[in-house]
């Protein structure tokens, strides 16, 4: 229950509520100013008005500042000359360094932002052309938009490997028939699946306020697609496991190389080959670009058809693993009954 039915519901809300500011605003930075003039008075003055930089610190020299950085106090450096006013003065070219740490990489898109967008607002007053910006999809250029609809279907795809494998493997000592057991248990997984995907990508896209782009019918097709080859892939792992925690032990430590396999962090074509290879087994890695552009970006399901063809070429093939593994068990005798006060308990 816990696995199943609390966990996805436990991770979407602490996920989407950890991005839910989306970006990050007032960045502490340093600024070093040799100028000490007007010009570099009011340029300072304007950088303060950035939302995505704070002015934390003014040191005098770039001893102190490197020693700021070091000590993680603040994420970048701008230094203003000595010459900058006279440069001004005498209609130059005036030249300002910026020292950024690029091993935090959101910090460093925010301060360039902020620094470089102030600087370029001061030198295209009337700019010769009038640039009109846009943003498509992710509005906000949130961070939270565009990793969210990533991590909520692998957070589907790992809870429903865990939870399935755990059910599989408490019920491995029951006989059922084949035919019945596996559509009784899809049935019912995919009963309880359907109840999640309404409140995730229904109530909670809406409470978050994530894109929502695509007409709702091509949405549909795409979580079932997406939620049956999870099932049958869960269904045919179930059948491989012994003990009730050996689905925690072998699937938790999957979830990270899921989310990259799914191209969500990093391009698919930057991928090695046999990376990508071992990534088309996953339903995440075929649903993830496919649902991204449905619901976020507006596409029709024939632009997805690559991804969805994969997904129903999977579940054939999982389905195929599952009966056969359920029919090999059924037909053995090397299962024997549980003793009668054993049953209603694995029930």
């Amino acid at each position: 229950m816990l696995v199943l039915l609390f966990a996805p519901l436990i991770y979407t809300i602490l996920y989407s509520s950890a991005y839910a500011k989306q970006i990050a605003t007032e960045v502490p930075i340093a600024i070093i100013d040799h100028s000490q003039s007007h010009s570099s008075r009011e340029l300072i003055s304007m950088f303060g008005a950035s939302p995505y930089i704070d002015i934390r610190y003014q040191p005098t020299d770039m001893q102190e500042a490197k020693s700021l950085f070091m000590n993680g106090d603040i994420y970048g450096i701008v230094y203003i000359p000595n010459n900058y006013d006279r440069c001004a003065a005498r209609n130059e070219q005036r030249w300002i360094s910026l020292y950024l740490d690029a091993s935090y990489f959101l910090m460093y898109r925010q301060v360039f932002a902020g620094v470089a967008g102030t600087v370029s607002s001061i030198h295209n007053v009337t700019p010769a052309i009038e640039l009109r910006s846009h943003t498509l999809y992710n509005p906000a250029l949130g961070y939270g938009t565009f990793i969210m609809p990533a991590v909520l279907l692998v957070i589907l795809q790992q809870t429903a490997l865990m939870g399935i494998g755990m059910v599989g493997a408490l019920q491995r000592r029951l006989r059922y028939k084949p035919m019945i057991a596996i559509a009784s248990k899809t049935f019912v997984y995919s009963t309880i699946y359907a109840v999640l995907c309404s409140y995730i990508f229904v109530i909670h896209y809406h409470i978050f306020g994530y894109p929502e782009s695509g007409e709702i019918w091509r949405v549909v097709v795409v979580i079932i697609s997406y939620m049956l080859a999870v099932i049958m892939l869960a269904s045919a792992l179930s059948t491989l496991f012994r003990r009730v925690e050996e689905p925690l032990i072998y699937i938790i430590w999957s979830s990270i190389p899921v989310l990259l396999l799914s191209g969500a962090s990093l391009p698919v074509e930057a991928f090695p080959q046999w990376m990508h290879t071992i990534g088309l087994l996953l339903p995440s890695s075929s649903a993830v670009p496919a649902f991204v552009r449905v619901q976020s970006m507006g596409a029709t399901l024939t632009e997805v058809a690559p991804e969805l063809v994969r997904l129903w070429v999977l579940t054939l093939l999982y389905t195929a693993l599952y009966i056969n593994k359920v029919s090999e068990r059924f037909s053995s005798l090397g299962y024997p009954l549980p003793p009668k006060g054993d049953i209603h308990t694995l029930l």
